[in-house]
């Protein structure tokens, strides 16, 4: 049931949707439900919408709020695990942030 957060390269050619291509640039595991858990149990308006069986598209103007949701959690956690985590899904977030053809795909099981 892990959440693997994924960093997508967004190309169009034309205007068609079906022309729209995927590429990943970078990713995050959460092979051991780490971050599943954390958005399972969170109070976050965002992190809480996150479902462990779909995928969710984020893009860069969703990242400031996903961004300071992730600093909150990261803040209360007392794992080193989970702090780890949500480090490196954080660095993922920033990439995002910085470029309107990038996504991040919160992908569930």
């Amino acid at each position: 049931m892990g959440v693997d957060v994924v960093l997508m390269q967004v190309t169009h050619r034309g205007t068609s949707s079906k022309k729209r291509r995927l590429t990943t640039v970078a990713f995050v595991q959460d092979g051991a439900d780490l971050f599943s858990g954390l958005c399972v149990n969170s109070r976050l308006p965002m992190l809480n919408r996150v479902d462990p069986y779909r995928t969710q598209i984020l893009t860069s103007v969703d990242m400031p709020q996903f961004i300071s949701e992730v600093d909150a959690t990261r803040d209360l956690v007392k794992g080193q695990r989970e702090r780890d985590i949500l480090q490196k899904i954080r660095e993922l977030a920033e990439r995002c942030a910085e470029a309107a053809s990038l996504e991040l795909h919160l992908e569930g099981d």
